[in-house]
């Protein structure tokens, strides 16, 4: 074929950096916004924060222009960003293992601190150490060995010991297996592996170092006074029968034990004031704290929306350094002056667009979901992004990006954005349900319940049917699964 020249007529968009500036920034959350806006602050020179001046919803530029500035062709951000799809993510849902016994009933106590004084400068640098930072749980032992009077191949065993105990403070290798690993260095017997071990097990907290569940609560058991009631039924109760109190066989532990109902439930009681986990007392995650982008207020019985004024910033234009900019000059550095300036407006109109899309979204949400913030979670209704977007008028994308690490201040909890959006399963009326609401309703009947007799899975979706709400059996055990709720069998409980 003869190469030839055609001219075409048609509409492409481009990705230009400031698009893309103002996709990353409706994205990012109230922290990473801040971290943002400092850098931003750090390099131009044309923006300034405006300081001691209440912080507005939009940012006014109009007050500084430039004569000679380049004008730009103006466009709505929000179309340009709703034609660029995002695959939605899914959150993943996080399982907890059951304890053997009733997850609530344990009653952690918290560690007694114990100063205690050395001659040796090493000890004294360690306390040091470990009073500057969370200690581990490692570490916590580790000081701790050091205070106690061992010998050179004691404290070798105990290294080696307290490297083999995992974070919930249990041994993690068997006494044979250490001492294989130990007796190629040392001559010992395995005698002194165990008592070595029984020795750290004395170590705060207590009970860390245990091999199983009842070890764990024997040893803190045999910690307390002798003269405490049930302390020695609540020990042969561990060391013997814990598996029945874990299948709550409570008619054949009043038989092995000869206990009457009413000194069974003090034996529990008892056990249940114990820690399982001795080892999450030290160290651990720290706590993570969430600003809230909007706040959400009841006003003349109406709900409004406002933005948090901490995560709005008040930024504009600097009127010295824009004045700065001259006529007709194009010298390297006024047009350096000219480039900043434009990156400012461009940044303060994606801050502003930001703003004025998390409003409209948050109280479209609200709107939606005006039940919930009256009645609570069993008020939830089905809500999807689709929805959404086509109430705000923009794309399913955008709302994603802009409910993505953005959270609500409710007189009901602090909320993320996509906590309000959920599936829907269909009423008997012919109406919608929605699945956060599902879930609450399932909450309060198995709070309600009695717990001697527990309901089964099968006897809430019976009850949810009689609500109106028609869910499968296995529906009603996916969602209580998902609220870390056990089957009836493991919630039957004497006490």
């Amino acid at each position: 074929m003869k190469p030839t020249l055609q001219l075409r007529i048609g509409q492409q968009l481009s990705m230009t950096p400031q698009l893309q500036q103002a996709i990353r920034l409706l994205q990012l959350s109230s922290l990473d916004l801040q971290q943002e806006i400092q850098e931003a602050l750090d390099k131009n020179p044309m923006l300034e924060a405006m300081d001691d001046i209440e912080p507005s919803n939009s940012t006014n530029e109009n007050d500084v222009t430039d004569p000679n500035a380049e004008q730009h062709d103006s466009y709505d951000t929000n179309e340009l960003l709703d034609s660029h799809h995002e695959n939605d993510r899914k959150d993943a849902s996080e399982t907890q293992v059951n304890d053997y016994i009733d997850d609530n009933a344990w009653a952690s106590e918290k560690m007694n601190g114990k100063t205690k004084e050395s001659h040796h400068q090493s000890t004294g640098n360690e306390i040091e150490r470990l009073t500057s930072h969370d200690a581990n749980l490692q570490e916590h032992l580790l000081w701790q060995m050091q205070l106690t009077p061992f010998s050179l191949t004691d404290c070798l065993i105990a290294t080696t010991l307290i490297d083999s105990i995992n974070e919930d403070g249990y041994l993690t290798s068997t006494i044979e297996d250490i001492y294989t690993t130990l007796k190629e260095e040392v001559d010992i017997d395995i005698e002194e592996v165990e008592a070595v071990l029984h020795r750290i097990q004395q170590f705060d907290p207590v009970g860390v170092g245990a091999r199983n569940l009842s070890e764990c609560l024997r040893v803190q058991l045999q910690k307390l006074s002798p003269d405490m009631l049930w302390r020695n039924k609540a020990i042969e109760l561990v060391c013997t029968y814990l598996d029945l109190l874990a299948k709550r066989d409570y008619a054949a532990l009043r038989k092995y034990l000869q206990l009457s109902l009413e000194d069974l439930r003090q034996v529990i009681q008892l056990i249940q004031t114990q820690n399982p986990r001795p080892g999450r007392e030290i160290g651990g995650a720290s706590s993570e704290y969430i600003t809230p982008d909007v706040f959400v207020r009841k006003r003349f019985n109406r709900w409004v929306v406002d933005l948090n004024p901490e995560c709005t910033p008040s930024l504009k234009i600097n009127a010295n350094y824009a004045g700065m900019i001259r006529r007709a000059d194009s010298s390297r550095d006024n047009q350096f002056l000219r480039n900043q300036l434009q990156e400012a407006r461009w940044f303060l109109k994606s801050i502003e667009n930001r703003n004025e899309t998390l409003i409209k979204v948050s109280e479209c949400i609200v709107e939606a979901q005006h039940d919930f913030f009256e009645l609570g979670d069993v008020g939830m209704k089905p809500l999807i992004l689709h929805q959404v977007a086509d109430k705000v008028g923009m794309h399913e994308s955008t709302i994603s990006r802009i409910t993505n690490q953005k959270y609500m201040h409710t007189p009901r909890g602090t909320f993320e954005l996509k906590y309000f959006f959920s599936s829907h399963v269909t009423t008997a009326s012919g109406g919608e349900c929605s699945a956060t609401a599902i879930r609450a309703h399932i909450k309060k009947l198995i709070a309600e319940e009695n717990h001697q007799k527990p309901l089964s899975d099968d006897k809430l979706a019976k009850l949810l049917a009689e609500e109106g709400i028609q869910v499968a059996r296995r529906t009603v055990a996916k969602y209580r699964e998902a609220m870390t709720i056990p089957p009836s069998n493991e919630r039957k409980k004497l006490i």
